[in-house]
């Protein structure tokens, strides 16, 4: 059986043992190693005594924060489209007008929309919403860790389900009458606690399925299972363990349904006892969107570049600390003593009165200071080259961290322009990353609210779009994710002899927003359509 408890740890452990085998260490040792160098526990199990001074010069933490900052600082416009259904200027102004009628209505029960542009209308509703979700989700604060994760083990994993319990403020008849329950829950989880049937397969959603792990307790196990009525032996088993920490495996799979539609199934099991049979989920989705940091060949599961930095941050420390050692020895220099002419206790103590007994003329050598050898004057210029060195070839350099000094701004630009040039790739794979979140909650808004008003907040203020999963659940959606970034040196010079000619009236304001580079400014389209309008108004 594919759910059965057997089944699914005999893949389980299939998927953990192919992860162990990935890099030198394994994905799970590697990614512990790579989780100290991070936060900066960098002598780990080094065997050096505890007499020297340790120094750390993390510049493992500093170039993952400044990727991290370059992908979440950028101003992200995330749109949903529908295929097949097309936009003009004229019926792009009626669902404006539309949409300001919705929103004097102040209506947040749901109502039947009759329009002749209701995809148009569902779309702006929808954009909003998504943003409105990602507030409530907190949907910052949960890339920002997903992030994390994959600069340290190689792949972000953000995980999104749907709770029945949540409250949502909405009635299903009239205020305070019958409440509409149940939200998305959208959170991070390891990469560690996700295994995928197929791993040399780089797509989440060919995958034939992806087993996901937690611990939890055999007590709150046990509640689950009865609520989902579990066997009395399954119940007794459980009730033994008490507080004992249990793994619990969640099997996500696609299976076709009687009506032909396939659709994600899940199952929750431990070792050996079913907590909550094979169930559907509602959505033909896997949940489940990963940012990989570096791509491996062949292997879903992402590589981290910290991996490869571990040698030179190894370097940097020892050189560092050698070099401090060095100086603590020059300063405070070891002393010889002859004990037969010095009785006393000897210590480092200013002013310390030394009894020495002995003639006059053995007094010189009863104390000598041994001087350390010279160190090597380029040895903290080699220090400092290979930090530089190291930064440089991450595309960390002194111009993309802000350490240069202002002395010629525009050099400095260019130079953090190249720098950031390096993360094009990055970008572009986080751009990716935030799509299939809001195609996977997209899929959720079609399979799992049903009737209920949707929350939009736009310039009318705040209302309510009535809206019929139902009724959408075959719109075929696109999402596109634009940036708005800054611009290099040729699109510079392109931009100001477009202002030259804007400024001459050579060309109108409309001409001038069209041919600005893709994500100078945000909704860019939007702002040169109601430019065409106003004009096309002026000529009437």
């Amino acid at each position: 059986m594919t759910g059965s408890p057997e089944n699914i740890f005999k893949e389980y452990e299939a998927a953990r043992q192919f992860k162990a085998s990935i890099g030198r260490h394994g994905l799970f040792e590697q990614g512990r190693i790579n989780e100290r160098f991070f936060v900066g526990d960098q002598w780990h199990g080094a065997a050096v005594g505890n007499e020297r001074p340790l120094v750390r010069h993390n510049i493992i933490k500093r170039i993952g924060d400044y990727k991290i900052a370059q992908l979440t600082g950028t101003s992200l416009s995330v749109k949903y489209c529908a295929e097949g259904f097309s936009e003009t200027l004229d019926s792009k102004k009626a669902v404006e007008q539309e949409l300001a009628a919705l929103a004097r209505s102040k209506n947040s029960i749901y109502a039947p929309l009759k329009s002749d542009n209701e995809v148009s209308l569902l779309l702006c509703a929808l954009n909003s919403y998504r943003q409105t979700t990602a507030a409530r989700v907190k949907l910052g604060a949960v890339i920002d860790t997903a992030l994390r994760d994959a600069f340290i083990r190689g792949t972000g994993v953000i995980y999104t389900y749907f709770d029945p319990d949540i409250k949502t403020g909405l009635y299903a008849d009239k205020p305070f009458g019958k409440q509409i329950l149940g939200d998305i829950v959208c959170e991070c989880i390891k990469i560690d606690d996700v295994y995928f049937g197929d791993p040399a397969t780089g797509s989440v959603q060919k995958q034939p399925y992806i087993i996901l792990t937690e611990e939890k307790s055999a007590k709150a196990l046990l509640a689950e299972a009865l609520r989902f009525g579990a066997p009395k032996s399954a119940a007794e088993s459980l009730s033994q363990k008490g507080e004992e920490k249990l793994t619990v495996y969640t099997k996500l799979y696609k299976q076709k349904c009687d009506n032909g539609e396939v659709k994600v199934f899940a199952v929750r099991t431990t070792k050996d006892t079913v907590i909550r049979p094979a169930f559907c989920m509602g959505i033909s989705l896997y949940p489940i969107s990963i940012f990989v940091w570096e791509k491996r060949d062949g292997c879903i599961y992402g590589d981290s570049e910290i991996t490869y930095i571990i040698p030179n941050q190894i370097a940097i420390n020892r050189m560092i600390t050698a070099s401090c050692w060095s100086s603590m020895s020059a300063g405070m220099p070891l002393m010889v003593v002859n004990g037969d002419l010095v009785s006393g206790d000897i210590t480092n103590d200013p002013g310390q009165i030394i009894k020495v007994y002995g003639a006059a003329e053995e007094i010189d050598s009863a104390v000598k200071f041994v001087n350390p050898p010279n160190f090597s004057d380029g040895y903290n210029q080699s220090v400092n080259n290979l930090i530089y060195n190291t930064l440089t070839q991450c595309g960390a350099n002194e111009a993309a961290l802000g350490d240069l000094e202002a002395t010629n701004t525009s050099a400095i630009i260019e130079l953090r322009a190249a720098a950031t040039g390096y993360l094009t790739p990055l970008k572009n794979r986080f751009y990716d990353f935030v799509s299939d979140i809001a195609v996977v909650w997209a899929e959720f808004f079609f399979s799992m609210y049903g009737r209920r008003s949707l929350k939009v907040t736009d310039k009318n203020g705040v209302w309510y779009f009535p809206f019929d999963a139902a009724r959408y659940k075959d719109l075929v959606l696109s999402v596109t994710a634009q940036a708005s970034e800054g611009v290099s040196k040729g699109e510079k010079e392109g931009l100001s002899a477009l202002a030259k000619l804007l400024e001459l009236g050579a060309i109108t304001p409309a001409q001038y927003l069209k041919r600005l580079p893709i994500g100078t400014l945000p909704d860019r389209d939007e702002l040169v359509e109601e430019l065409l309008r106003e004009e096309n108004n002026e000529r009437i």
